[in-house]
């Protein structure tokens, strides 16, 4: 592992100043849809017309399949819930049945019915209930609505929660499809001018290196009130985006993230910041999570520490780690990648809902 300085990270007062985004996950409205945000828990709901739905097949899916999307939508919206909240059920219904209505069950469950595999335990209802695209959609959304701060929980958690599955992360790999699906049935899109998906996928946030002031002046305050272009500064952005947060006023600062009132501070403190908000820490990287070093600590800076991001978890338990000012001068306060082996860092800092990667 390359040895690196993170540079001396001194706290400053939070800052606010516009900026002008270069990462917006921010779905833009098209068609006669008002604009929705299926990364923000306060993003408008999507209605779906059932009768206007594409004729040609969405992310892989057809026009059976497309159908069920839209009653399971349209049920969302009948509870009064986000597009996030609407994706999330799309997302778990193609992961447990592929957007069909299923009169069959698995292994684990044998009773498991419908769009949602739900069990004949009586908690789902009925045989007919269970059968039924938009009551079982409505059960599931009831149910979801339950669950305490699911809003801010990454979609795969949310689900999991409710459908208590073996594996918390199977709905991960449907999520970029349901954003998908919601924006084609319900006329919103999510590309930008450049023809890129502007709506990053929770827990991966940001891509490559979207710090928005990546130019600006290094030891002067940034608008999350570290200084500019440190590893902190880097580290900060990314939970704020991946808590919906991408423009300003921001909802995590340094100033406000504890909630004794002390700054978060330097990559030093980040630990006992995470501790005294209750936020979880473990040693097992997940992608979004905040990589903290103590001071020395796998080349760490020997007074300040280092922090940066898990971009993506390798099969072999290395994770690919993103961050600032990780290089020696002159490539100092600039953006890198590296594969790192798990057990380098000293803690691995989740965000609200990451319990553990091996929660139950």
């Amino acid at each position: 592992m390359t040895a690196r300085r993170s540079g001396p990270v001194l706290v400053a007062g939070a800052v606010l100043a516009p900026i002008g985004l270069v990462l917006s996950i921010i779905l833009f409205g098209g068609g006669s849809q008002a604009a929705a945000d299926v990364c923000s828990p306060t993003g408008s709901s999507v209605s779906v017309d059932a009768g206007q739905l594409p004729k040609v097949a969405v992310a892989g899916y057809g026009a059976g399949q497309l159908k069920n999307a839209a009653l399971i939508i349209n049920a969302g919206k009948a509870l009064g819930l986000s597009a996030r909240g609407q994706t999330i059920g799309v997302m778990t219904a193609m992961g447990e049945s592929g957007l069909r209505v299923l009169d069959h069950g698995d292994g684990p469950g044998p009773d498991s019915r419908g769009l949602f595999q739900q069990r004949g335990n009586g908690a789902w209802g009925t045989y007919r209930d269970r059968m039924n695209p938009t009551a079982s959609a409505t059960n599931f959304f009831k149910a979801l609505q339950k669950i305490n701060g699911w809003e801010q929980l990454e979609p795969t958690t949310a689900a999991h929660r409710v459908q208590r599955n073996a594996d918390p992360f199977h709905y991960r790999p449907y999520w970029a499809a349901a954003v998908e699906v919601v924006a084609a049935l319900g006329d919103v899109q999510i590309t930008g001018a450049g023809g890129e998906s502007s709506c990053g996928i929770p827990g991966q946030s940001g891509t490559e290196d979207d710090l928005p002031w990546s130019t600006a002046t290094i030891y002067e305050p940034s608008p999350l009130g570290m200084f500019n272009r440190e590893c902190v500064d880097f580290a900060l952005w990314r939970v704020n985006q991946q808590l919906g947060s991408t423009t300003a006023p921001y909802k995590i600062l340094n100033s406000t993230f504890r909630p004794d009132g002390a700054l978060l501070g330097s990559a030093l403190t980040w630990k006992d910041g995470w501790d005294a908000k209750g936020w979880p820490t473990g040693t097992t990287p997940r992608v979004g999570a905040v990589v903290w070093y103590s001071p020395g600590a796998g080349g760490a800076d020997s007074t300040y520490g280092h922090v940066a991001i898990v971009k993506a978890v390798n099969s072999d338990g290395s994770f690919l780690e993103e961050g600032y000012n990780g290089n020696p001068a002159p490539n100092d306060h600039t953006y890198y990648t590296r594969t790192v082996q798990n057990g380098t860092p000293s803690a691995f800092l989740y965000l609200p809902g990451s319990d553990s990667p091996e929660e139950p």
